[in-house]
């Protein structure tokens, strides 16, 4: 391809190819849960594509999410302002799951008492060595908190307003800056998650959690949740 032929990648092309990587699939693999071709997948993340509906659902259901997301009609939307689904079940994660569902990485909200109340902040976390990890600005009210070792709530969920379901991870326990220098350099070396909100945060701090819960609400019918398991209880798959 000729240099002139290419084009930066469009808003649609970008959610797409960072929700296959998020599910930790190939183009094959999208291409095939949609019934499309690996080139024409390739296509849409890396070119400027006007697919129609028809492919757009397709492709929203091989992602497992939705058109809206896709395309972006949503971003700017408060979640949760679905109706709650046909007969719901809420669950309880255990443990060893609820680091699943975290990954290694991503965008969650830390809760802390501040010098005016009650705060809840947005960090991008990172999972080291069973700790969450985040980076701040020296003279934020995250690190002053951190630097006193005081207790705060850590929170990431998912939520499909398509189905009305989704799940909900609370993580406990004290929260500390971290001073030593090999002990930041090592941390930073493991960190690929830079914070969204740029330069100037380079304070690491670490929440090691001393209770990790979780809650995941199903709907019957929806995608994750077993054919006719409306009445036997939690499934899992």
């Amino acid at each position: 391809m000729n240099t002139a032929d290419r084009h930066a990648p469009s808003d649609l092309g970008r959610r797409v190819e960072a929700r296959r990587a998020q599910l930790g699939l190939s183009r094959e693999d999208v291409a095939d849960r949609a019934g499309s071709t690996p080139g024409y997948i390739t296509y849409v993340e890396e070119q400027v594509p006007t697919p129609g509906i028809e492919f757009l659902v397709r492709l929203a259901n091989a992602l497992e999410t939705t058109v809206q997301d896709l395309t972006g009609s949503t971003a700017d939307l408060a979640p949760g302002g679905g109706r709650a689904g046909y007969r719901p079940r809420m669950e309880e994660i255990d443990e060893a799951e609820c680091w699943e569902l975290l990954d290694d990485h991503g965008v969650g909200r830390i809760a802390v008492e501040g010098r005016d109340g009650l705060m809840v902040i947005p960090v991008n976390y990172q999972v080291v060595d069973g700790q969450i990890v985040f980076m701040t600005a020296a003279d934020s009210s995250l690190a002053r908190i951190a630097a006193s070792g005081a207790e705060v709530a850590f929170e990431e969920d998912r939520l499909d307003e398509a189905f009305s379901q989704g799940w909900s991870v609370l993580l406990v326990g004290p929260a500390r800056t971290v001073s030593d220098e090999t002990s930041v350099r090592s941390i930073k070396d493991a960190v690929h998650s830079e914070p969204w909100a740029g330069d100037g945060r380079d304070t690491v701090v670490t929440l090691s959690p001393r209770r990790v819960t979780g809650r995941r609400i199903r709907v019957p019918g929806a995608p994750g949740t077993a054919p006719g398991s409306a009445d036997q209880g939690p499934s899992r798959q």
